[in-house]
């Protein structure tokens, strides 16, 4: 049988001088593990002159593959001097109930052993001290620069021997750094995190059977019920689900929007694509039926209904994904030490995303961003970064008669032949960082020479 060639167009992108051709199998994705040790990174070695530790708003300002579930993020000041850092802890209440720690997502001992020189990292507190310590809790300022961890934080161990952070998402900025601190969080977020030995050979083996047809794609479908109830984003949707995206949304006090327009949101290019407007936007852009597609994602709010359309028009997503639901990819004996354990089966996700032939997310979340940063840090490997905002339009003219399928298919191409993972320069826009290019998703500093001469970002 004929192995599926992908759109060619997407197959070409140049890879950048310096840039990484084989892929980190090892590298970590998790957006608290990610954002945590970060911060880790810049206390320990803040008095070293050193910059925050990547590795959790590095990769993890917002970074996440795991996502948003780390909360607790513990760093330890174990001398004034020289502050030390315990690896955090994940939360496990907010969404997931899953027991899961770091070390059993993450290879610990290679972490540590990674950065033997640049952080100290203590595994537990020492028994003598246990319930000892003066303890200060606090939630670092988000989008700070150096100086705060260097000058402020440092200055809190003249009075504290510990200090834990409760949040460490998004607490360092994306831009205003040297050139060294930046590749330090490249470091930290994509050679010292690594996968456990269990997630990584799991992992691998995934990898294989989905290239036993040859290329396949990786779509990143995030159209999970809490992430239409967050966004407030419910186009297709029943009356009825309707109701309970928006009774989730006002069950959950941490989120501060409640009333929502949802058309108005999606047409600001705010919202997921739907499962029915991926199908046409994917064949828009020239893959075939017979294109493998893995999706890489939970449960797709509507059920078969919303995925009745990709189902459809690509039978082999069908395959994989009743396959894979019905865990018959993996046998029974391979799936049983993830029960029950979803961030580790979310780590499964983000090593095959990196390991793809083209990765597709369809909306800009957490795992996203950092498998998009990855996969740059490794020789640029396609990734396609719909721009929903004009897609939504082009859907909206093209169901109502404007455009005709030739006119869709070719404005949709036209739009994204920029947006597939190739060297770009970062987006800067001062005071706003919310609203530029995450340093995780495009790590600019770390691929390329030019990264070292001025102008390398583009400032708005």
């Amino acid at each position: 049988m004929m192995k599926p060639v992908l759109p060619q167009y997407r197959l070409t992108a140049a890879v950048g001088k310096g840039a990484r051709t084989r892929p980190l199998r090892s590298c970590l994705c998790n957006v608290g593990g990610i954002l945590l040790l970060w911060l880790v990174k810049l206390l320990l070695t803040a008095v070293v002159a050193r910059h925050l530790l990547p590795t959790a708003c590095s990769t993890g300002c917002d970074v996440g593959a795991i996502d948003d579930y780390v909360r607790e993020d513990v760093v330890d000041g174990a001398a004034k001097s020289r502050p030390a850092l315990r690896p955090q802890k994940l939360d496990k209440e907010s969404y997931w109930a899953d027991p899961s720690d770091f070390e059993d997502i993450f290879d610990l001992e290679h972490f540590v052993d990674s950065l033997r020189d640049q952080v100290q990292i203590v595994r537990a507190l020492p028994t003598d001290k246990r319930g000892n310590l003066s303890v200060l809790t606090m939630t670092p300022v988000h989008w700070s620069n150096e100086t705060y961890y260097t000058e402020e934080i440092l200055r809190l161990f003249e009075k504290h021997e510990m200090v834990h952070f409760n949040r460490t998402d998004c607490r360092l900025a994306n831009n205003g750094h040297s050139i060294e601190l930046q590749k330090l969080r490249c470091r930290v977020n994509y050679e010292a995190l690594k996968f456990t030995p269990k997630i990584q050979a799991l992992g691998d083996k995934l990898v294989s059977i989905l290239r036993e047809t040859g290329p396949f794609v990786v779509l990143h479908l995030r159209y999970e019920m809490d992430m239409l109830s967050f966004s407030g984003c419910a186009r297709g949707c029943t009356d009825e689900e309707t109701e309970a995206l928006t009774r989730m949304r006002y069950s959950r006090p941490l989120w501060r929007e409640k009333e929502i327009d949802s058309e108005k949101r999606r047409l600001e290019g705010l919202c997921p694509l739907t499962p029915e407007e991926v199908t046409l936007v994917l064949q828009a852009l020239g893959f075939g039926r017979e294109t493998p597609i893995y999706i890489a994602a939970g449960e797709t709010y509507g059920g078969e209904r919303r995925l009745a359309a990709l189902n459809a028009a690509y039978p082999k997503l069908v395959e994989f994904l009743v396959r894979v639901k019905k865990e018959m990819l993996l046998s029974e004996e391979d799936l049983r030490p993830f029960q029950n354990h979803l961030t580790q089966m979310a780590a499964l996700d983000y090593h095959v995303s990196l390991e793809s032939d083209v990765f597709i997310p369809t909306y800009g979340g957490n795992m996203a961003k950092v498998v998009e940063g990855h996969r740059r840090y490794m020789g640029f490997r396609k990734t396609i970064l719909f721009d929903r905002k004009q897609l939504v339009q082009l859907l909206d003219l093209h169901q109502n008669g404007t455009l005709s399928w030739d006119q869709f298919a070719y404005a949709v191409r036209d739009v994204h032949k920029h947006r597939i993972g190739e060297p770009a320069r970062r987006k800067v826009i001062e005071d706003r960082p919310k609203e530029e290019d995450y340093f995780h998703a495009n790590p600019y500093e770390c691929l390329s020479p030019v990264s070292s001469q001025p102008g390398y970002l583009r400032r708005h």
